[in-house]
């Protein structure tokens, strides 16, 4: 299966590495003519959970260079979600008959892709893979995860399987016949753990130890379910059910309703967001594909969404520098989404 490989950051990189690892021959694509240079100068290097390697990458080169007389059975698309929504139709232009693009983004993008590029075409993926890039082309795998894949339609497919037997020389791979709810449980924690760990620039156990941390996280996650069930995705357990225990639309105070907490703590509570250093490195961030999906999808099927709403004007804020992260805006966040719901 003739592989190409586009965005060789924390996830695609490691995937890259464990693939010629084995000796399965993946091309790599990079941003531009620099960075596919620097990278065929320095290699792969893994470290952490998986065991350790370095590899050399002798076959990276800037995603201009490659053209139409590259084609592809498989693209594996591991850029941000941003990036991802404008490369993709030029990836599509890369594969060969019955060819595959495979994004593994937060967020709606998969669904986005599959409408936009024909699902025949485009694969749902998302990673469970906790990996960082500490310099260009050296990674560290910080669990045991795995990359979930399915047809976005729904249902099994013998595409699915071949993608999954393929990959999964190199890495752990499953298929799930619900990908599309698989995706939503993980944007679930995403809007309510990572955007809100960010903008606090804590960690969950930090923020959650707070009742207006405690609070807010209830109603991010309340609002990104109730658009969930409303636009008839099924969310899978992942950490926890995700549905929390006894909930009526919103989170029932209680000890079952801690206990759930307590799990996602257990996963999620000391890990440093991912949005958080975007902030710090400057990044575009992937607001607009996590609470900002939830507000758009929300405001088409009649749910409103404040608090998540609330929470991508922040993120906007921070990230033209207007503000800087700071557990105090979390109440500020808190006040107007309560504000915007007692007017709904």
């Amino acid at each position: 299966m003739k592989t190409l490989i586009v965005g060789i950051g924390a996830l695609g990189g490691i995937v890259a590495a464990r693939l010629r690892a084995v000796g399965v021959p993946v091309r790599l694509a990079t941003r531009n003519a620099e960075s596919a240079a620097r990278l065929k100068a320095s290699g792969l290097r893994v470290t952490g959970v998986g065991g350790s390697l370095t590899v050399e990458a002798p076959e990276v080169t800037a995603l201009d260079e490659y053209s139409t007389r590259d084609t592809f059975d498989l693209i594996v698309l591991a850029t941000k979600a941003n990036d991802a929504i404008e490369v993709a139709p030029r990836l599509v232009e890369l594969l060969g008959p019955g060819g595959t693009l495979l994004p593994i983004q937060n967020g709606g993008v998969p669904k986005m892709l599959a409408d936009r590029l024909g699902g025949d075409r485009v694969l749902g993926g998302l990673s469970n893979l906790g990996a960082t890039m500490t310099a260009p082309g050296v990674y560290e795998q910080r669990n045991a995860g795995h990359l979930l894949i399915g047809e976005v339609a729904g249902g099994e497919s013998q595409r699915a399987e071949r993608v999954r037997q393929w990959l999964a020389r190199g890495v752990e791979v499953r298929v799930t016949p619900n990908i599309r709810g698989a995706v939503w449980s993980k944007l679930l924690l995403n809007c309510s753990v990572t955007t809100l760990g960010a903008i606090a620039g804590r960690t969950m156990r930090d923020y959650i130890a707070s009742e207006e941390g405690r609070e807010l996280f209830d109603r991010t996650y309340d609002e990104a379910l109730s658009v969930a069930l409303s636009s008839g995705a099924r969310p899978e357990r992942m950490i926890v059910d995700p549905v929390p225990p006894d909930w009526n639309g919103r989170s029932v105070p209680s000890e079952a309703h801690d206990a759930w907490l307590c799990q996602i703590l257990n996963s999620y509570g000391d890990v440093k967001p991912s949005m958080l250093q975007d902030f710090e490195r400057g990044r575009i961030t992937e607001i607009e594909f996590i609470n900002g999906y939830v507000v758009n999808l929300g405001r088409q099927f009649g749910v409103p969404t404040p608090a998540n709403a609330a929470v991508v004007e922040t993120v906007r804020s921070i990230t033209r520098r207007k503000i800087s992260p700071d557990p105090k805006l979390l109440g500020r966040i808190l006040q107007a989404s309560r504000a915007g719901a007692r007017r709904k």
